[in-house]
């Protein structure tokens, strides 16, 4: 679910500091020697919505891409996931890296997390960062309707997302966490499209962060995930394997 489109837009940028750089420089080196991250969109929206978070990675060095959905993310998610393989392979060309970090919203969670179990993406990924993303589906089941944009019938990606559809079925049947990829998960309670919260989150050894267990009084919708700045401090720590330590107070 969220934003995202049938195109791919990339955008990169890599900050290197000067030797005698402020505090900053050693965490944008280090980020800079690091893998490539993809942001992933979800449904209905544009790459746009994403240059927030886009943007914040690249302060910190990241070579940030980001990649929208085909078709708005309204068709099949696993013929997404197909096209996101693609996507990953033109990253790996284009920068010279063997892996990247995924750091995906709502849908795209949920198309990433596909292409790592069922298209062998996991030996081209390194971290995988999910927001708000619907892993055991979502009672906002016609989520078309809750956007304005009409009904669930026949948008197949919606159907999908439907809790105990036969895609989420397949998708978490056995291990939610295969390969040596690191995978993180961060929800809300206040997430207006994925309900229970609780299907944000996934087994097998993923860290599972939910905001509000660390900032009670932190308000973070949906699509607030992609702007929130305690949210980014979490993905943030994510990319470099940190402890869990969200900055309550982020902006």
């Amino acid at each position: 679910m969220s934003l995202a489109t049938a195109a791919v837009l990339a955008s990169t940028a890599t900050a290197t500091a000067a030797p005698a750089a402020p505090v900053a420089a050693p965490v944008q080196v280090a980020a800079a020697a690091a893998n490539p991250v993809i942001v992933v969109g979800g449904l209905s929206g544009i790459a746009v919505a994403y240059e927030p978070i886009a943007a914040r990675l690249r302060s910190d060095g990241y070579r940030t891409f980001i990649y929208q959905l085909p078709g708005l993310g309204l068709g099949d998610i696993p013929a997404s996931a197909r096209a996101f393989a693609g996507y990953v392979n033109q990253v790996r060309a284009s920068t010279g890296a063997a892996t990247v970090d995924v750091v995906a919203h709502s849908e795209g969670g949920l198309v990433a997390r596909y292409y790592l179990k069922r298209l062998g993406g996991t030996a081209t990924v390194g971290r995988y960062v999910s927001l708000g993303s619907p892993q055991y589906g979502t009672y906002v089941a016609d989520i078309l309707a809750f956007l304005g944009l009409g009904s669930c019938a026949g948008i197949v990606a919606c159907q999908q997302m439907t809790i105990a559809s036969a895609f989420l079925a397949d998708l978490n049947a056995g291990d939610d966490t295969p390969g040596s990829v690191r995978y993180t998960t961060i929800r809300t309670l206040q997430d207006e499209l994925v309900r229970p919260t609780g299907n944000a989150a996934v087994n097998d050894g993923a860290t599972n962060v939910l905001i509000q267990a660390y900032c009670p009084v932190r308000v973070v919708g949906h699509l607030g995930l992609v702007l929130d700045g305690t949210a980014y401090t979490i993905v943030r720590g994510a990319l470099v394997d940190g402890p869990v330590r969200p900055n309550c107070l982020a902006l």
